[in-house]
């Protein structure tokens, strides 16, 4: 492992820190219930005559990792709250509660807390599925707008099997939770259109040592816990507030085909916009272009 003054990814997170605090957001920590801490990034200063967002981070990376060039452009518009769920960035539980349900519902107690009344709430992968489940539990009169990137929050077992065929894994955490250089490849070619030519293994080994080793034990415990993708069918309940699904064209985690679906069962009022030369991460791929279709949803 290499030295935090030698570790390309370590320098990097120090650039994203400066980020998030450059656009007035600071780290904080909570405990929410006896049983449960949770990391977050919030306003210095919340503005009574804002929005308020609030960003839920997908599988794999702590938050900052996935909202920078979110945080930065809508930080002067909304109150921006940018929670790490359990085992990522700082925040855990002695809780044996490993579901998205769950993860939700400590995120609905950051909130409590936070006194957010009103919010939006926008999810990515993993992320939306924990959104999803917010905004059904604390209903439009809390949750205002709600926008589910890259997510299969609809997924059945045989997607589940699907995704397991085209990453040619025995079992998902391989995927998810990559331990070797040639398992992470295998990752981005499946979350980046465009992977990277040239991958280094001391570089892939960096972002394994610093991103994906700790708490892997709880993370694969989180995989285990998913109530999604269980069953034959899809077993979802419309949401009541309006709903914008955003997807990359060639998402290799969750084909487009997904987002279709979702669109006609998630609510009559959904919105579907697919970001072309995107795979299952737009927000960062294609942020310029994620960031208009988010505004023009949030502020319309």
């Amino acid at each position: 492992m290499a030295p935090s003054f030698l570790s390309v990814v370590s320098l990097f997170a120090a650039y994203i820190r400066h980020c998030f605090k450059a656009a007035g957001l600071a780290s904080r920590t909570l405990s929410v219930d006896a049983q449960t801490t949770m990391h977050f990034w919030a306003p210095i200063h919340q503005s009574a005559h804002k929005p308020s967002v609030v960003l839920i981070h997908g599988f794999g990376l702590e938050a900052i990792w996935q909202w920078r060039r979110q945080v930065q452009i809508l930080a002067p518009l909304f109150n921006v709250y940018v929670p790490d769920l359990l085992f990522f960035g700082g925040s855990t539980t002695n809780s044996s509660e490993r579901s998205e349900v769950f993860q939700a519902a400590c995120v609905g107690k950051l909130l409590d807390l936070l006194d957010l009344e009103r919010f939006h709430v926008v999810g990515t992968s993993y992320g939306g599925m924990v959104a999803y489940n917010l905004a059904q539990m604390l209903g439009k009169e809390r949750v205002q707008k709600v926008v589910i990137a890259s997510s299969g929050v609809n997924m059945t077992k045989t997607d589940n099997a699907d995704l397991l065929q085209r990453a040619q894994f025995d079992h998902i955490h391989q995927l998810l939770l990559p331990a070797t250089p040639q398992h992470l490849r295998k990752l981005l070619s499946l979350t980046v259109h465009r992977p990277p030519k040239i991958l280094p293994n001391f570089l892939l080994g960096d972002f394994l040592d610093k991103l994906y080793a700790e708490n892997r034990k709880e993370k694969m415990e989180l995989l285990k816990g998913l109530t999604i993708g269980r069953d034959s069918t899809s077993n979802i309940s419309p949401l009541e507030q309006e709903v914008l699904i955003i997807w990359g064209e060639e998402d290799g985690i969750f084909p487009v085909q997904l987002a279709r679906e979702l669109k006609r069962v998630i609510s009559e009022k959904a919105r579907l916009e697919l970001i072309k030369e995107a795979s299952h991460v737009p927000q960062i791929e294609k942020a310029g272009e994620f960031n208009n279709i988010l505004l023009n949803f949030l502020k319309g």
